[in-house]
C-alpha cells in the first residue's frame, strides 16, 4: 500500500495581507497528479485543514474540489482536525464523507476506532487523532489525569495500541501536535504556553507509522515519525525550505525500510530575505532573481532612507517586509534609561533617541531646527494652558 502523508494546508491562510487561496489551488491540483502519477491508494492529511475555525465559503470550495479530485484519483483521504480547525465545522457530515471514501477524523472519543483500508496482505488501520485539548477531552476519561498534551496524547495511544492488539494487522498513526526537539517557524501559534504542549516521541511507539501535523517544516524524527510540513510557505522563516509530503510503503510486515520518499510540490512564489544598504539593493545586479520574488529587506543604513518600502516595490514588486537595523544599533549600553537622561533638555533627549535608533547618527541641521521648533511650540502651549 503507497500512502502520501501531509499535513497543515491552512486553508484560507494570508501572507502578509495578500490572499494565498489561488497558490494554494494550485499546489493541491499539483498534489493530486502526484497522487495519480505515483498511484498512491491513501492520502493523510495530519490537521489544520483550515486556517480559521470559522473558514469563508470560498474556502470550503477549495476543500471540496481537492476532495472530490482525490476521490475520482482512486485515493482514500484520511484527515483530523488540527488547532485551527473547528471540529464540529470540519466534522459537518463526516459520516456520510466516509462512505465515498473521504474519512474526517474529529471525534476524540473515537480515537482508538480505525480506518481500515484493506489491500493484498489484509488490513491497514488508520488511527485518526484530532487535536486533543486537554480542557476540552479530559471529561471523557474521568478518573485520568490529563492536563497536558503529552498526557491526553499517552491516554489516546494506549487506547489504540490496545485496540490494535486485538485487532492484528499493520497501522498508521495520524496526529497534529508538537513533538518534543522539532523547531517551530514563526507560523506555527503556540498550542498552550510554559511548554506542556511538548510531546516527547516515545508516546507514539507501536504503530508502523506516525505522520504528524503542525510543525510546516518537514521533519524526521526516526524512520516511522515524521512531520510533512505545509503545501506553501507562510512565513519567511521557512524560505528556502522544500514543500511537499512523504510517501512510504507498508507490505505484508508493515512500514518497507528504505522506501520512504520525498514528493516535491511545486512552490508558486519563492521567498527571499535581502539585506544591506538601500542603494545597494537597488542597483546591484545579483539581486536580479529576487524580482519575482516574495520579498523581506533588512536595511543597515545608518539613517532610516525616505520612502524606503515604495523605492524598493518599484524593483521588488512582491516586496512585502521592511525593517531598519543600522550598522551598530544593537550595540549593548550599560546605562539605564533614567540615568541617560538625567540632565539633558527636551532637545537633547530626542536628539539621543534618534542617534540611539539610527546607530549612533544623530540629527541632521534640518532635524535639529525641527526638534527645536517643536520644543517650542510645545512650551508655548504649556504656558497658555
Amino acid at each position: 500500500m503507497r500512502i502520501l502523508h501531509t499535513s497543515d494546508w491552512h486553508i484560507g491562510r494570508t501572507f502578509h495581507g495578500t490572499s494565498t487561496i489561488e497558490p494554494l489551488r494550485s499546489v493541491l491540483t499539483a498534489l493530486v497528479a502526484e497522487v495519480i502519477a505515483r498511484e498512491v491508494d491513501v492520502v493523510v492529511v495530519a490537521g489544520d485543514i483550515f486556517d480559521s475555525a470559522t473558514p469563508a465559503a470560498e474556502y470550503y470550495s477549495v476543500l471540496t474540489d481537492t476532495l472530490r479530485a482525490l476521490h475520482a484519483a482512486g485515493a482514500v483521504v484520511v484527515m483530523t482536525s488540527g488547532n485551527h480547525d473547528s471540529a464540529t465545522r470540519l466534522g459537518f457530515q463526516a459520516e456520510f464523507a466516509g462512505l465515498a471514501g473521504i474519512h474526517i477524523c474529529t471525534r476524540p472519543e473515537n480515537a482508538a476506532t480505525p480506518i481500515t483500508v484493506t489491500d493484498e496482505h489484509g488490513p491497514v488501520h488508520f488511527y485518526g487523532i484530532p487535536y486533543l485539548e486537554p480542557s476540552l477531552v479530559r471529561h471523557l476519561y474521568p478518573g485520568t489525569t490529563l492536563r497536558t498534551h503529552e498526557q491526553v496524547l499517552a491516554n489516546a495511544m494506549t487506547d489504540i495500541r490496545a485496540d490494535l492488539a486485538e485487532r492484528g494487522g499493520r497501522s498508521v498513526v495520524v496526529s497534529h501536535c508538537f513533538a518534543v526537539g522539532v523547531p517551530a517557524s514563526d507560523v506555527e501559534r503556540d498550542i498552550t504556553s510554559g511548554g506542556i504542549d511538548l510531546v516527547p516521541a516515545e508516546v507514539f511507539d507501536g504503530p508502523d507509522y506516525v505522520a504528524l501535523g503542525h510543525i510546516h517544516s518537514r521533519n524526521t524524527i526516526s524512520d516511522r515519525v515524521r512531520y510533512s510540513g505545509a503545501p506553501l510557505h507562510y512565513s519567511f522563516s521557512e524560505a528556502g525550505k522544500p514543500r511537499g509530503g512523504w510517501l512510504f510503503e507498508v507490505d505484508a510486515t508493515g512500514l518497507v525500510p528504505g522506501r520512504t520518499e520525498w514528493v516535491s510540490l511545486p512552490i508558486p512564489r519563492d521567498l527571499v530575505v535581502l539585506t544591506g544598504e538601500l542603494d545597494d539593493l537597488l542597483g546591484d545586479a545579483q539581486y536580479a532573481r529576487a524580482e519575482s520574488s516574495w520579498v523581506s529587506v533588512v536595511l543597515t543604513d545608518r539613517v532610516r532612507p525616505m520612502d524606503g518600502m515604495r523605492r524598493l516595490q518599484e524593483r521588488f514588486p512582491w516586496c512585502v517586509r521592511l525593517d531598519h537595523r543600522p550598522v551598530g544599533a544593537d550595540a549593548a549600553s550599560t546605562e539605564t534609561y533614567t540615568e541617560r537622561l538625567r540632565g539633558k533638555d527636551d532637545q537633547q533627549i530626542v536628539a539621543d533617541f534618534l542617534g540611539y535608533v539610527r546607530g549612533g547618527v544623530g540629527p541632521t541641521n534640518f532635524e535639529r531646527r525641527a526638534i527645536a521648533d517643536a520644543v517650542a511650540d510645545q512650551t508655548a502651549a504649556e504656558a497658555l494652558a
